[in-house]
């Protein structure tokens, strides 16, 4: 029986129920089926309240329903929300979603290649075409109450990350901004920067869960839990979780091997058995196995990361072989029948050379690979499955855990490394929050479960710590590009917009890190002070003395990197020397031994080799050696001169790719000259030796009065720790000195550069600047040169699109044992015209000291999709193009949107007047938007 409330508690009550349902939030929870989370409703309710809001939650936690909140008081208010998503996919999605609700009247889609209904009062779109929509002016922003930005810890993305700060800082103060982030460590500075430059922003961080995870090894047949007691499931909360005991014992265990020859008198066929039993323990289960058990223990859909395009390919195939099936007849109708409408549009041709009947038959078994070489359609086709519940074990890159809406009621981690584009390293602990944070599906799971498969070496500790720690902080990528300087100028002035670049996260974070610099060099200060008293001396200045021992060390690793340099200049000259057919021996290195020369490697050969090498590191010949090997060697492979020993004729036909032609030369190579000794260098007379400042040096050190001290190296000990920390320390205050107006000095270069050029002059926008103005890209400058230049002009659109696509292809791995295929004629004439234009860019960067390294200039166009792009705008197959290409359909498809994109952006900015580019790139743009392109998107 319920206690009955006094008439002034009803009363209260009453009045409480009044004012809530007076609120716009009230008939917004009523959307939902479901009770909103108290970090849901406390956002909406600051929302509702006039604030700015950031959300830092986990995935699946539900922030986008703050992001919709959003929207619905936009159209209370009549004004307009723009919704800005990282993905076109996301975009894609978030459009359906937002359609369902509000009708396809309220709603319109804005992305790289869809325009629906974009005057709507409520628009989703990439967060770049509200950057280029700012920097425009666009009538669009008229009556824009709320911007929705998604996924917002995407500024941390050393690519795209600048676009996200450019938005925030040049929204109009109108605006109230909605940022929604995975959990991130450092969320309140964060929030400390919005509010600085957006006004009152309300930071909440939410760190539960909505659906509690279970983190668990699988070896052999069992799976084990990670933790003994799993009190908070993933969250923060306050009870400790010991490692499980018997994962600990069974690392111990493998990673044990019993010794050679020990217990022999016991017998070695017991050491066997005894060392089979322990392996048939620990074994790592395959992909089939793991999906097996997976299913047996109810802990399908799964999705298994796998960091390789081909891995997760190669594992779809293992499963199909392995007979596993996941659907029953039902299932199976279904999927084809799915499948068979979303890809009705693809021509027949194009299915086979897709793969699509393979792709079929692993969809209808419910297995599926995810990633980013695949076809957008397929990929879109695999998403809507899994969701569906009709694909059941994907099996993905770790792309896919960034914002696509595919929950699971388990994650796979394979292994705990990655290849990161350098080298393989260990995944961090907030890439595997975000990797498992896919795991537990709200409303239909009541625990997510994270398995990692067992590895030998595995250490069970560190994968704790991986699974504990919640480190995600969000890191500035910000820096001014030449695009975003003239905009800025054009606006605002040079002062102004000096101002605003002040203002960004960027600056922000390096002048908080300025004050912990600042308490370092008061400390070193203090050792100073300490250093100096264990070095005095009592016989004299003993500071004076080690600055003489370290006056003569310098000078003689100075003479010592001198004869260094003498003798690559030598060895460089004797590589300039060579030609195709010589016959060498190479010294040193991986490559050494007898070697046939392809291409001497000279700037006048250089067809598309890395950034500048022949400028910093000397010619690289390419050669052929005694073992069959095509590499491009480097000067550290020539300390010493290389003197030809023969001369060979390289065939016309020899191709570097066929092994058949490498192993015919190789052996011709090695008939000719395998008895041909190589020359012996001899060691040279050192310069220190003559050395009159040596000298000079080692006759004050034995005349100073220390020299004589029977505690000198002691002395010598605290004088070295003195001049180290004095570096150190000079180093720290050039640390301060550097971090403080860092952007805005990087931004002074960039208009000083923009000045020589005639972009800019003073607060005034050239003619060429404003066409800089409209073009968006790594290559901004550069395609703006080449408008300026004319250097595409009377190319037809094929050609063009070939020019274009250096513009914005980036090679994966880096080949430059063979140059790219082009196309002949007025379109390799122009592709060699832009590399000479961006050697004299490159060249005029280094001068005003614009450094590509700090992710601020203009990279090498890069040719290798020019062939690919010129073959498909000419018309030709889909299987022609992709097998000359050897490239997967995704990667050909989102190079070719990418190269349409540009295109667009040099149709909008190229001279109307005695020019054909504009047409062209239009006509470039029918060329490529055709077959796979055309239809490789949903929505």
């Amino acid at each position: 029986m319920t206690e009955e409330l006094t008439p002034a508690e009803a009363y209260a009550a009453a009045r409480l129920r009044a004012a809530e349902e007076a609120t716009a939030l009230a008939p917004f929870r009523a959307l939902y089926d479901f009770e909103l989370d108290p970090f849901q409703i406390e956002a909406c309710q600051a929302l509702e309240a006039g604030k700015g809001v950031l959300v830092a939650a986990p995935t699946g936690s539900g922030k986008t329903i703050v992001g919709e909140f959003a929207v619905h008081l936009a159209l209370e208010q009549g004004r307009k929300c723009f919704y800005t998503t990282p993905i076109k996919a996301l975009s894609n999605q978030k459009y359906a979603d937002l359609v369902k609700r509000y009708g396809a009247g309220k709603v319109g889609l804005l992305t790289g290649d869809n325009s629906v209904n974009s005057e709507a009062p409520v628009v989703v779109m990439t967060t770049e075409v509200l950057r280029n929509m700012l920097y425009a002016g666009s009538q669009s922003l008229r009556g824009l109450g709320y911007v929705v930005m998604d996924e917002v810890h995407y500024l941390s993305d050393r690519f795209r990350g600048a676009v996200w700060e450019e938005v925030i800082i040049h929204l109009p103060e109108s605006v109230t901004l909605v940022s929604l982030s995975a959990t991130v460590s450092n969320a309140e500075e964060f929030g400390d920067w919005l509010d600085t430059v957006r006004g009152d922003t309300e930071v909440i961080v939410s760190e539960s869960r909505p659906v509690p995870l279970w983190q668990h090894v699988l070896a052999g047949r069992r799976i084990y839990d990670l933790f003994e007691e799993e009190t908070d499931h993933g969250g923060r909360g306050s009870g400790r979780r010991e490692v499980n005991p018997d994962l600990i014992r069974l690392a111990r265990m493998e990673n044990s091997r019993p010794m050679g020859g020990r217990d022999r008198r016991r017998g070695r066929e017991a050491d066997r058995e005894r060392e089979r039993r322990q392996r048939s323990r620990v074994w790592t289960p395959g992909r089939p196995e793991v999906i097996e058990r997976l299913d047996a223990e109810g802990l399908l859909p799964a999705i298994t990361f796998i960091f390789s395009r081909a891995g997760c390919e190669a594992a779809v195939q293992q499963c199909l072989y392995a007979g596993l099936r996941l659907n029953d007849e039902a299932g199976r109708a279904r999927v084809r029948e799915i499948v068979e409408e979303r890809t009705a549009s693809i021509p027949t041709e194009d299915l086979h050379v897709l793969g699509y009947y393979e792709w079929l038959e692993g969809l209808e078994r419910g297995i599926a690979a995810h990633h980013a070489g695949m076809l957008p359609t397929f990929k879109e086709v695999v998403e809507e499955l899994f969701v569906r519940g009709l694909v059941k074990a994907v099996f993905a890159t770790e792309t896919l855990a960034l914002g696509i809406n595919m929950p699971a009621r388990s994650v796979v981690l394979e292994k705990l490394v990655k290849w990161n584009g350098e080298q393989h390293a260990d995944i961090t602990p907030g890439e595997y929050t975000q990797l498992t944070g896919r795991a537990g599906r709200r409303g239909i799971d009541v625990e997510g479960h994270a398995v990692v498969l067992w590895q030998r070496g595995m250490d069970p500790g560190h994968l704790a710590g991986l699974a504990g720690t919640r480190t995600y902080p969000l890191r500035s990528s910000f820096k001014p590009s030449y695009n975003m300087a003239v905009n800025l100028v054009d606006q605002f002035g040079r002062h102004r917009s000096r101002e605003l670049l002040e203002t960004s996260f960027a600056q922000f974070q390096a002048d908080r890190s300025v004050v912990g610099i600042s308490r370092q060099v008061q400390r070193n200060e203090e050792g100073l002070e300490g250093y100096r008293e264990g070095m005095t001396c009592h016989l004299g200045d003993f500071e004076e003395y080690a600055r003489l021992r370290r006056e003569l060390k310098d000078r003689e690793t100075e003479l010592a990197k001198q004869g260094a340099a003498q003798r690559r200049v030598a060895a460089a000259t004797s590589l300039e020397r060579l030609k195709p057919g010589d016959v060498i021996h190479v010294p040193t290195g991986k490559f050494a031994g007898l070697a046939l020369v392809l291409d001497p490697g000279l700037p006048a050969g250089r067809a598309n080799g890395h950034r500048g090498f022949e400028h910093q590191d000397g010619p690289r010949p390419l050669v052929l050696t005694a073992e069959r090997q095509v590499k491009r060697l480097a000067s550290i492979d020539f300390p010493v001169p290389v003197e030809p020993l023969e001369r060979m004729r390289i065939p016309k036909s020899f191709n570097p790719r066929s092994p058949q032609s490498r192993r015919d030369l190789a052996s011709a190579l090695r008939t000719k000259a395998g008895h041909i000794a190589p020359e012996r260098h001899r060691k040279q007379r050192s310069a220190a030796a003559d050395d009159r400042e040596i000298a000079r040096l080692r006759t004050a050190l034995r005349a100073h009065p220390c020299h004589g001290c029977d505690e000198r190296e002691d002395h010598a000990r605290w004088a070295e720790r003195y001049h180290r920390l004095q570096r150190d320390t000079k180093q720290l205050e050039r640390r301060i000195e550097g971090r403080t107006n860092t952007i805005a000095r990087t931004f002074d270069r960039i208009v000083a550069l923009l000045t020589e050029m005639d972009y800019l002059r003073g607060n005034e926008v050239t003619e060429h600047g404003k066409r800089l103005a409209r073009l968006y890209g790594e290559l901004d400058l550069l395609a703006s040169e080449c408008l300026r230049d004319g250097v595409w002009e009377g190319l037809n659109p094929a050609e063009l699109a070939a020019c274009v696509s250096a513009l914005v292809f980036e090679a994966r791995q880096s080949d430059d044992a063979v140059a790219p295929k082009l196309p002949a004629g007025k379109a390799k004439a122009a592709l060699g015209e832009m590399v000479r234009i961006w050697g004299r860019l490159d060249a005029l960067e280094e001068e005003f000291r614009i450094n590509q390294a700090e992710g601020v200039g203009q990279r090498e166009p890069d040719l290798g999709f020019a062939w690919a792009a010129y073959q498909w705008a000419s018309d030709k197959g889909l299987d022609e193009v992709l097998r000359e290409a050897e490239m997967p359909a995704g990667d050909f498809v989102r190079w070719c949107k990418q190269v349409i994109d540009v295109l667009g952006q040099i149709a909008a900015a190229a001279p109307r007047e005695n020019s054909t580019v504009a047409k062209n790139a239009r006509k470039a743009v029918d060329s490529l938007l055709r077959g796979v392109v055309a239809y490789s998107s949903v929505g």
